[in-house]
């Protein structure tokens, strides 16, 4: 019976890796063959993610107890019932943690255009977090910690998968890819919040990730605002808790000038869904040139275009025709748009990482539509978000 159980375990062994490498190495033939089995999510999660979680607490903890912790040239040896503990909690959490992005996935699908299914989900963040899994070897040894930063990939994974398996369309494919990292984010937090006082009984120290601090440098250049990050994650815990609702439309209307310099306005309307979100739109016309000036509350996304500012999100494209460019200014993600041919074009910044202020429409030039934005009192809409 020995023989064949250690048979059993070889085979199964040799199965987590021949998966974890074809998803690793070759993510865009694999998602299909993925999609296309008729393995449950349950069966993924016992057999792949269970192992697989198990590799960073692990790690960590052998390196704990090996080589110690330190941080600022302290270094100490936790204690091996504190070790254990914070193994133990950490993996469970994780697990649990796992469930609960699953679910948002499945909840989220049908809103970027795709198809809700519950063990599909499973079945997507299980092996889209594979990078994840893996990175988390690196804690083991002294000095690779910071290899841990690999673990991204998954962001990646979780993109090229998300129309296999969830039938998210491609261009809505990126949408859904930072809905999943915010709510990663935001379950790191709570992971962190959980575990700590639990940890803390034992002499262990596990430090919430509402904590984090600072910018992290990923390999090849560019870098994560880990502080901006943890605050885009609380915001949208707030929101998931029902603490931020969607500002009531006719306040934002409120918010709309008159005129913006020669543009009046001609017409004005607001919309909200419940407190999910609110607009107010102005039209504004000066001769032959017409442009929307629209403020939108996107509430229960809230903090989510953070993401951008916190990854360092540009972008830039140009022709003969015009340009289009994407970066973060003075700390808010902006957008910028200009068609020559038609003298029309688009500028939008994001205010509180809650509201997007956009003027979209023909003008004289791309001045104009940045003076219809800036005549929005930007502190108003902050002290709304708050």
């Amino acid at each position: 019976m020995s023989d064949l159980n250690s048979s059993d375990l070889q085979a199964q062994g040799t199965a987590i890796f021949a998966r974890a490498k074809a998803i690793l190495l070759n993510p865009a033939d694999t998602w299909p063959k993925i999609a296309a089995e008729g393995t449950s999510g349950a069966s993924v999660f016992m057999g792949y993610v269970v192992p697989l979680a198990a590799i960073g607490p692990i790690a960590r903890f052998l390196h704990g107890q090996i080589f110690g912790e330190g941080w600022f040239g302290i270094s100490f040896h936790p204690g091996l019932i504190s070790g254990l503990t914070m193994l133990i909690v950490s993996y469970v959490l994780s697990l649990v943690g796992f469930f609960v992005v699953a679910l948002v996935a499945d909840f989220l699908a049908p809103k970027f255009g795709g198809q809700g299914g519950r063990s599909n989900a499973l079945k997507l963040i299980g092996y889209g977090a594979t990078a994840s899994f893996v990175a988390g070897a690196f804690a083991l040894a002294p000095g690779l910690g910071f290899l841990g930063i690999l673990g991204l990939y998954s962001f990646y994974l979780f993109y090229l998968g998300a129309g296999p398996l969830l039938q998210v369309p491609q261009d809505k494919a990126v949408g859904f890819t930072i809905a999943t990292v915010v709510v990663t984010a935001v379950v790191m937090i709570v992971v962190g919040t959980v575990a700590s006082p639990v940890t803390g009984l034992f002499g262990g120290g596990y430090t919430s990730s509402s904590g984090m601090t600072g910018k992290v440098d990923l390999p090849g250049g560019g870098s994560i605002d880990t502080a901006k990050l943890n605050q885009v994650a609380q915001q949208m815990q707030s929101a998931a808790d029902g603490k931020k609702t969607a500002i009531d439309p006719e306040r934002l209307k409120a918010l709309l000038p008159g005129a913006v310099g020669s543009f009046q306005r001609t017409a004005v309307e607001s919309t909200g869904v419940g407190g999910m979100g609110s607009a107010a739109d102005g039209t504004y016309t000066a001769g032959s040139n017409s442009y929307h000036l629209k403020i939108t509350d996107m509430a229960v996304v809230a903090g989510l275009a953070g993401i951008g500012t916190a990854f360092g999100l540009q972008e830039n494209k140009e022709d003969a025709d015009g340009y289009e460019k994407t970066g973060t200014v003075d700390g808010h993600l902006q957008t910028e748009a200009w068609h020559k041919g038609s003298s029309s074009g688009r500028f939008s910044v994001i205010v509180a990482n809650r509201f997007s202020v956009e003027a979209e429409g023909s003008a004289g030039r791309i001045d104009d539509l940045k003076a219809a934005v800036a005549a929005i009192n930007q502190g108003s809409l902050t002290a709304l978000a708050n």
